[in-house]
C-alpha cells in the first residue's frame, strides 16, 4: 500500500451503476461553492488517510458506513484555491440497495442521485470536482 501524500481533504464520486451519489450545499455567502452540487467529503482531520477521511465524512454527511478498503483512491489534484496542499479522490461502488441506508446530515439542503454525464455539465455543479469525475469517466 502506498501512503497517502500530504493532503488537506477527499472527496469520493459513490457510484451506483452510471450515477453518482450528489448533494447540494447549503446556500450561504461565507462558505465556498454556496447552493452547488457536491461530492460527499471534506477537510482531513487527526491525521487522518485519505480513506479514512472520506468514509468519515460520508458517515457525518450521509449517515452511511462504508468499509476503507471499499474506497478506491483515482486521482491526487491541485487544491482548488490554487496554492497549498493537494486533495485526494476516490471512487466508491456501491448497489443501489445502499440509498436505503441514507440518512442525510445537517450540512447541505438535499441530495440525489445522477448520472455521473449529466454532474460534469451542470452549471451547477463544482467545477473542479467535475474536472475529475470527468478523469473518471475517460479511464
Amino acid at each position: 500500500m502506498v501512503a497517502d501524500p500530504d493532503f488537506h481533504g477527499a472527496k469520493v464520486a459513490f457510484f451506483i451503476d452510471d450515477h453518482i451519489l450528489v448533494y447540494r450545499r447549503d446556500n450561504k455567502p461565507d462558505i465556498p461553492f454556496p447552493d452547488m452540487l457536491d461530492l460527499p467529503g471534506g477537510g482531513r482531520e487527526n491525521g487522518e488517510s485519505g480513506a479514512e477521511c472520506v468514509a468519515r465524512e460520508t458517515f457525518e454527511e450521509f449517515g452511511l458506513r462504508i468499509a476503507i478498503s471499499d474506497f478506491e483512491h483515482v486521482q491526487t489534484y491541485p487544491n482548488w484555491r490554487g496554492s497549498g496542499k493537494v486533495a485526494l479522490f476516490f471512487v466508491c461502488r456501491m448497489p443501489s440497495r445502499i440509498l436505503d441506508d441514507i440518512v442525510f446530515g445537517e450540512e447541505g439542503q438535499g441530495w440525489e442521485t445522477m448520472a455521473a454525464a449529466e454532474f460534469v455539465t451542470r452549471d451547477d455543479a463544482v467545477p473542479h470536482l467535475q474536472l475529475q469525475v470527468q478523469n473518471i469517466l475517460k479511464s
